[in-house]
């Protein structure tokens, strides 16, 4: 059985590596990035890299693994309160955002760009998706019991694509004024969201 210490070293290395790899991600994508720019950026050798993940997909999932731990540590009944929404993405803000979402949402950004083009990196997208969509369902099922199943895929699907849809958006100018904007969304949530059926 390993040390401690040794488990300590293990993880300070693969956290070393996991910082390189998100620098060079960001400056050229998932796609451009190489093995040889992640150990140069985390002064390794290449060989080390490989001592502690497989290969270059290995390193993607370990960053969304990361990424959505943390956002599912987020997600409760505080957060996922659909009232709350309404204001926060007027201002271009999700409900679970930290302190590192903005570089968090990049990268998730160049995640679904690889999934494209790579099957690996596609199932560990549809792995976190899972994730994500059976937390927030599980609460909203709690906060809303007299929707059905259905129903609550249904709307834990359109939340999904508000607020991923405001992160895709993200990068260009806001294009409406949010004292216009927070109401729509606010009409849409209480019309989605009823404490009670009709």
């Amino acid at each position: 059985m390993p040390s401690p210490h040794h488990e300590d070293k293990t993880q300070a290395r693969r956290d070393q590596i996991v910082a390189a790899a998100r620098h060079c991600f960001r400056q050229s994508g998932f796609h451009g990035a190489s093995m040889a720019e992640i150990a140069a950026q985390a002064r390794l050798s290449v060989g080390q890299i490989y001592r502690y993940f497989v290969n270059k997909d290995d390193i993607i999932e370990e960053i969304v693994r990361r990424i959505v731990d943390i956002r599912l540590q987020r997600m409760t009944p505080e957060n996922e309160e659909p009232r709350r929404f309404a204001p926060l993405l007027a201002r271009r803000q999700l409900p679970i955002a930290g302190d590192s979402d903005d570089d968090d949402n990049l990268l998730m950004l160049e995640v679904a760009s690889e999934a494209t083009r790579n099957p690996q990196v596609a199932s560990i997208m549809q792995e976190a998706d899972q994730k994500m969509f059976t937390r927030a369902s599980t609460l909203m099922k709690h906060r809303f019991p007299h929707f059905s199943d259905e129903e609550i895929a249904a709307r834990t699907e359109l939340m999904a694509v508000l607020c991923e849809g405001t992160t895709f958006r993200s990068v260009i100018p806001q294009r409406a004024p949010v004292a216009v904007l927070e109401p729509l969304y606010q009409s849409l949530f209480d019309s989605l969201f009823p404490d009670k059926t009709p």
